[in-house]
């Protein structure tokens, strides 16, 4: 059962991002907040729903969100109605993640399907055939390091079991709000693949789909690599071809996210001896310089715009404490976003920062980056450098508040349905411009060519030979 209510049912609407009336058919650069909208043809209120929430109301509730992702007005509509009606809608959500090893011996293979990802080493279209042996040999490599930080955290990654329990909690919370759908979890670099979730899908015959990532901002090399796996599968089968789609790309900016982010900062300060003298020491996860100079990736955009949301929300509660942000996780030569997350330890440290609460603002589940990462590295680093005082506020995981918020995402989103497109809209995709391409990607392919030149691959070689 699809909506009738089209754009073109509603009057010019007050957009809150450039104060203008603006037409809802025309494209706007920024996502427009619905102050006020009246409805033309009341033909289409109550009997064009998408969903049951029980018996049928006399009314239709208008709802809106600012999202600058999505590059459209999404027009978001509650509609009641019978559940005989809802029962020919059947509603999936897709939630996205990275994904990780769950024991020791599943660390090289999962390092070798995340380097063999086009979009973490961004080989020349000439030189993508060594794609899959740069990966072999970077995941052997790196494997026996990897594993040793595995076995700190109990031997394997959490990931899945905490992603499986949001999928669980978003399930219930949108029961709660009278709209039943199936949730799948689909990994980028391990089980469950985000392949494994689209064949459940299919064989569930969803007739609607919401894809929602679990990156608050958006990546190339996160959000944008899954996308194109999901772009290239439903293009591929009939099917999949023909259901509507919504994409909620990014979600770093709803209040609900924003406000539960702070409520676990504002926690976390009051464990502190003197909570107003603590640094907030935001650690985002980084990506090269090369994604977001010259693929277009909006992520340091979104990242800072993160930072500045949230703190202004904990300002507005009164907590006016300073803050600061770098990017940790990098890996080869390359030059990745700066500042660097040792980097600033160290040099607050030297500035007398005596307490600090760390951060981990691109991560809403926990895993090797926060629980080995900078629960052990980054504190040890810390406290050496002069840090007397360490805490850090763990990841969102199943926070009410939160998994609430992604709750009503969703309810959002669903009106906004359409058939995926492969059209290009994913930001870095160059791939069919070879001029722009091979600009593009040169600076990704250093980190390629200059590992397969250092000296630890060729002994590597040597003693393999």
């Amino acid at each position: 059962m699809r909506s009738n209510l089209q754009a073109t049912d509603f009057k010019y609407v007050n957009c809150h991002c450039c104060g203008k009336f603006q037409d809802p058919n025309k494209h706007h650069a920024q996502a427009l907040a619905i102050s006020e909208v009246r409805l033309i043809d009341k033909r289409n209120t109550i009997k064009r729903g998408l969903f049951s929430c029980g018996p049928v109301h006399k009314r239709v509730v208008l709802q809106s969100i600012c999202m600058a992702s999505t590059r459209v007005c999404p027009f978001i509509e509650d509609f009641y109605e019978s559940h005989a009606d809802a029962k020919e809608d059947n509603v999936g959500v897709l939630l996205l993640n990275l994904g990780g090893p769950e024991t020791l011996s599943d660390v090289q293979p999962f390092l070798f399907n995340l380097f063999a990802d086009p979009d973490i080493i961004r080989l020349p279209r000439l030189f993508r055939f060594l794609q899959k042996p740069l990966a072999q040999l970077i995941s052997v490599l790196r494997a026996p390091k990897s594993k040793e930080g595995y076995a700190s955290i109990g031997g394997g990654s959490p990931l899945r079991k905490i992603t499986d329990e949001q999928a669980h909690a978003i399930k219930v919370a949108l029961k709660l709000k009278g709209i039943p759908v199936n949730v799948y979890v689909g990994m980028r670099y391990w089980y469950p693949f985000t392949e494994d979730a689209i064949h459940q899908i299919r064989r569930d015959r969803i007739t609607r789909l919401v894809v929602l990532p679990l990156y608050p901002q958006f990546s190339i090399s996160t959000t944008g690599s899954s996308l194109r796996v999901l772009e290239s599968a439903f293009r591929k089968d009939a099917y999949l071809s023909k259901l509507p789609v919504s994409v909620i790309q990014s979600w770093y900016q709803r209040d609900g996210y924003v406000k539960s982010m702070a409520d676990l900062i504002e926690k976390e300060l009051q464990k502190f001896a003197k909570p107003e003298e603590v640094m907030i020491f935001f650690s985002a996860h980084g990506v090269p310089v090369s994604y977001v100079e010259y693929a277009g990736d909006p992520y340091k955009d979104q990242m800072e715009d993160c930072i500045c949301l949230i703190m202004k929300e904990l300002k507005a509660r009164g907590v006016n404490n300073n803050h600061t942000l770098a990017y940790q996780s990098r890996v080869g030569p390359v030059q990745w976003l700066k500042p660097y997350t040792d980097e600033v330890l160290v040099e607050l440290g030297q500035k007398g920062v005596k307490s600090l609460l760390a951060v981990p603002v691109s991560f809403v589940s926990e895993h090797i980056e926060t629980l080995e990462e900078i629960d052990m590295e980054y504190k040890h680093l810390a406290l050496e450098s002069g840090i007397e005082n360490w805490g850090r506020v763990p990841a969102l995981g199943c926070t009410a508040s939160f998994i609430t918020d992604l709750a009503d995402a969703v309810i959002e989103a669903l009106p906004s349905a359409t058939v995926m497109s492969s059209s290009g809209s994913i930001p870095g995709d160059d791939y069919d411009d070879p001029v722009r391409y091979a600009i593009k990607m040169f600076f990704g392919s250093i980190l390629a060519f200059v590992l397969l030149l250092s000296p630890k691959v060729i002994l590597f070689f040597r003693s393999h030979l």
